[in-house]
């Protein structure tokens, strides 16, 4: 009677330790990451607001309420990837609690089960047992050393399922905020869309060249072997058009002939350098500059895996050299920083952008598509890539 009791409360008490998984530190550094960029979107957006309220043109406050919303919208769209970060890693804290707990739970109920069978016996009924008195004596012995080892094991099991429901609750939050997040963004997406059709609407009236541009842009992107061709090409005519800008204009006739000098050449400034630059989408960096896709090809830029119709920006000041459809790229936007720089955003699903905008940076251009889009942004620079990580600020 003793030996087959003692060994049931033994293999009662072994309890596994419990495992973590490797991409556990993965989901966290991607919550570290959404919060980093929501944090650094929404200080963006208040700066936009104050320099919207200090405008004294209408045009300016309304291309800084633009760029103040987009950059409000690209804080949601971060909280949001924080959330859905966030959710992840407490549903695999969840697994896990859950595992820690079945391994814990079974040999107490096993133990919990064998003791209600002794406590069920009659106590008169041990004498007519096979045995001896000091077998009873020893396995009461055994009992009181076991007990408070008994008592801090479902002591355990308590603190285990006090985390269990602390682990629910914060399940819960994490899917209320990315509820809210959803909801947030949907609303501002509907203004910056309501203030997008005001700026288009009033822009009708400027349509006849921008519509030339736009033709001869078209144009050039049928013509173009690629979509590297296509930037050559449209560098060199934003090369030629910046030339052509820093012509000095007609000189007025002298009231006396030899009063007038020669005109000075080099009176206007040019900026030299690399652009300021920025990340013009929120999101995770999948594939950087220099890797080989599974079809061999390097990678001229980089490739940013983001959330559905997310707000694309423009990553520094520049004139929209094309914007539209380009085979097998989805929508694209071509933007001409001057000096030889360009800038190529494809993949996209909407643009609000024609041919010939000036944009800053900042100012939304278009949006991602659904599901899990992935933008592909590349900077040039003569017409060779340039690492755009060096530049980020």
């Amino acid at each position: 009677m003793r030996c087959p009791l003692f060994l049931l409360m033994l293999a009662a008490l072994v309890i596994a330790a419990p495992s973590h998984a490797q991409s556990l530190a993965d989901e966290q550094q991607a919550l570290i990451a959404a919060k980093k960029q929501a944090q650094a979107a929404r200080q963006r957006s208040q700066r936009l607001k104050r320099e919207a309220g200090e405008a004294r043109e209408e045009a300016e406050r309304a291309r800084r309420q633009a760029a103040a919303l987009a950059a409000g919208i690209q804080a949601a769209e971060a909280d949001i990837q924080a959330a859905q970060a966030r959710v992840a890693i407490i549903a695999r804290l969840q697994r896990a609690q859950n595992a820690r707990l079945a391994e814990r739970q079974e040999p107490i109920v096993r133990l919990t089960a064998a003791l209600q069978l002794m406590a069920r016996r009659p106590p008169a009924t041990a004498l007519v047992q096979p045995g001896s008195i000091s077998d009873l004596v020893h396995l009461r012995a055994v009992l009181a050393n076991v007990l408070p080892l008994i008592r801090a094991r479902t002591a355990g099991l308590r603190a285990e399922l006090e985390k269990s429901r602390q682990l629910r609750a914060d399940a819960d939050q994490a899917r209320a905020s990315l509820v809210a997040g959803r909801l947030a963004l949907a609303a501002q997406r509907t203004e910056l869309h309501k203030m997008e059709m005001r700026k288009r609407f009033a822009a009708r009236a400027l349509a006849s060249t921008a519509n030339l541009e736009a033709d001869r842009a078209v144009a050039l992107g049928e013509k173009a072997r690629d979509i590297v061709d296509l930037m050559d090409q449209l560098r060199v005519a934003g090369n030629v058009r910046e030339e052509l800008a820093l012509l000095p204009g007609p000189l007025l006739r002298p009231s006396r002939p030899g009063t007038m000098g020669l005109p000075k050449a080099g009176m206007q400034t040019v900026r030299r350098g690399p652009p300021a630059y920025r990340m013009p989408v929120m999101g995770e960096v999948v594939t950087g500059m220099g890797e080989l896709s599974e079809a061999g090809v390097r990678a001229r830029g980089l490739t940013i895996a983001t959330q559905p119709l997310a707000q694309v920006v423009a990553p520094t000041r520049g004139r929209i050299a094309f914007a539209g459809k380009y085979r097998g790229y989805g929508e694209i936007v071509i933007i001409d920083h001057g000096n030889g720089w360009t800038s190529l955003l494809a993949n996209l699903d909407r643009l609000s952008v024609d041919v010939g905008t000036v944009v800053r940076q900042g100012d939304p251009i278009g949006s991602a598509g659904q599901g899990r889009p992935r933008v592909l942004v590349e900077l040039r620079r003569n017409g060779r890539p340039v690492n755009i990580a060096a530049l980020l600020g």
